[in-house]
């Protein structure tokens, strides 16, 4: 794409920015796991662009991809710390907020669906906010380490040392499978209709001995638990107990896809309830990771 000279109108300078809406969306998603502070950022990157661009006295913009990334990837890094603050006062497990993929609008499916897995984003969690960014540019974005290097204002060596501590810290807590996605829909599916469903026998056979359940409702919305649960017994007795207590006509199941993952979207009337996610075994056929999203300020993108 060609830069934009200082005189464009207001609509190419539009067009330009929009052409890289969905990359800088799912680069910053992908450092934030918030949808609504990715939006926001987002809402800053466009105003410091515009703002450039509209300067009677600014240069040519030669590279205007990596111009906005640059942008983008210190916004996000700049609302790391204030969300660190949000999270250590949040009640519960924190997980990060479903970005459900529109399947009717196909540019921007395909886009985010460069948004990492729900576990990746767990783990991406416990890096630090430079080498998440690293990590996210280079191994999801391709982006080289020189381009990284001038993203970040650091020296190449230092974004090596960054990049080489994220790839252990990931693949060590994050091993590499690769489930088929037409298989992680199953599961996904015969675990949601158990668990659900009250069918502890089909529970217990979807669920890995070492099963882990994470609910995030934040103090607002249902909560199995304050703490994740562990062992494939205590987490279906959880679910038979949660099942028991849903109306006669049950809720509304429907499945489609969280970034990179299927997902259940669990209704209750017109009321989305819960944003179910599941982690498979390295066999892809048991769930090794459970992630319930039930936080109202959290589906409030959810129809």
């Amino acid at each position: 794409m060609t830069s934009t000279p200082p005189h464009a109108t207001g609509d190419a300078v539009t067009e330009q920015f929009l052409g890289y809406r969905e990359l800088l969306f799912s680069v910053i998603y992908n450092m934030l796991g918030s949808v609504a502070d990715t939006e926001d950022a987002l809402q800053e990157v466009w105003l410091a662009w515009s703002a450039r661009q509209r300067k009677p006295d600014a240069g040519p913009v030669e590279n205007a991809r990596a111009y906005l990334v640059r942008i983008a990837v210190n916004q996000a890094l700049a609302r790391r710390a204030d969300m660190s603050r949000r999270q250590e006062t949040y009640v519960g497990p924190w997980l990060p907020e479903p970005l459900i993929t529109a399947e009717d609008d196909v540019a921007v499916a395909a886009e985010r669906a460069e948004s990492l897995s729900m576990a990746m984003l767990v783990v991406l969690e416990t890096l630090s906010p430079l080498e998440r960014a690293v990590f996210v540019l280079h191994e999801v974005f391709g982006f080289g380490h020189p381009e990284i290097s001038d993203i970040l204002g650091r020296s190449p060596a230092a974004v090596r040392q960054l990049a080489a501590r994220a790839r252990r810290h990931v693949h060590a807590r994050r091993p590499r499978h690769r489930t088929e996605p037409d298989i992680h829909a199953q599961v996904t599916e015969r675990f949601a209709a158990a668990a659900l469903g009250g069918d502890l026998q089909a529970l217990l056979e979807v669920l890995a001995p070492d099963v882990t359940l994470w609910t995030d409702g934040g103090g607002k919305g249902p909560a199995t638990s304050l703490r994740p649960v562990r062992g494939r017994d205590r987490v279906a007795a959880l679910f038979m107990s949660v099942a028991a207590t849903l109306p006669a006509d049950g809720l509304d199941i429907r499945y489609q896809r969280m970034a990179g993952d299927p997902c259940a979207l669990v209704f209750s009337g017109d009321s989305p309830l819960a944003v179910v996610v599941v982690d498979l075994t390295p066999g892809g056929d048991r769930v090794a990771g459970i992630y319930s999203v039930t936080n109202p300020d959290k589906l409030t993108g959810i129809r």
